[in-house]
């Protein structure tokens, strides 16, 4: 064997560890790409998994914030319609006695016409008070229906 021949079976030999480390490095960097695209695919969804959880928990915290904000509202309008049933009730009070001391009032100057009724199935029953300043006039009548046959 000559130096050439030496050479040659050295560079062939350098040549083939080159490619077969070549081939390792694809091998592995194959596989760590694998390795990568699992680990992202993995981490997407554990991420969406969470973003989830999160709108679960957030959607949760807004009914909660509804639920108390529609009971205060309710509550709001209830001590209002309290507060105006009062007011109003006051100012039915405050009408009741003016129209009491205006009735008074006109029943001393000018008279006044009160009665009540009883009606059945034969008869008409009448109560009237009649009152023209200090003279009073009271009539009771009794009128019965005609019966047809």
């Amino acid at each position: 064997m000559g130096i050439t021949e030496k050479k040659c079976i050295k560079t062939k030999k350098t040549n083939t560890i080159k490619i077969q480390a070549w081939w390792r490095g694809a091998l592995v960097r194959r596989t760590l790409l694998h390795a990568a695209l699992r680990a992202c695919i993995i981490q997407w969804w554990w991420k969406q998994k969470l973003a989830e959880l999160l709108e679960k928990r957030r959607r949760a915290a807004l009914q909660q914030d509804m639920r108390q904000n529609w009971a205060v509202v309710k509550l709001q309008s209830y001590v209002r319609m309290w507060r105006i049933r009062l007011r109003y009730c006051r100012l039915l009070n405050a009408v009741r006695i003016i129209q009491v001391y205006w009735r008074w009032y006109t029943c001393q100057n000018r008279g006044f016409f009160q009665g009540s009724y009883e009606l059945t199935a034969s008869r008409l029953g009448l109560e009237l008070e009649i009152s023209l300043g200090s003279k009073i006039c009271q009539i009771t009548d009794c009128i019965p229906f005609p019966i047809k046959n």
